[in-house]
């Protein structure tokens, strides 16, 4: 079965920067999109990034200009770059590859 594995959650200043990885245990024939939602505490998931096989990339306006997206075909990995980090991004993130999803890496932006 297809495990999503996530790393590079943690602590941040704001106007910090972090990185999150999510590999998929095993391949998977195709990877039409990965994406990373986020959960905030009272709040529903929401989409902050996707990338398409295509390599299309769409960004919740919230995140434009301070997050990038990015993939790495051979490793079956996906990747967050965050820049600029702001409170407000403070939440749980997963990635998705298709209909699997990872289990939650946590992000707290804060002095």
């Amino acid at each position: 079965q297809v495990r999503l594995v996530e790393s590079g959650g943690g602590l941040s200043q704001p106007g910090g920067s972090l990185r999150l990885s999510c590999a998929a245990s095993e391949g998977i024939p195709y990877i039409y999109i990965m994406a990373w939602y986020r959960q905030a505490p009272g709040k529903q998931r929401e989409l902050v990034a996707a990338l398409t096989s295509s390599g299309t990339t769409n960004y919740a306006d919230s995140v434009k200009g301070r997050f990038t997206i990015s993939r790495d075909n051979a490793k079956n990995t996906v990747y967050l770059q965050m820049n600029s980090l702001k409170p407000d991004d403070t939440a749980v993130y997963y990635c998705k590859f298709n209909l699997f999803w990872g289990q939650g890496t946590q992000v707290t932006v804060s002095f």
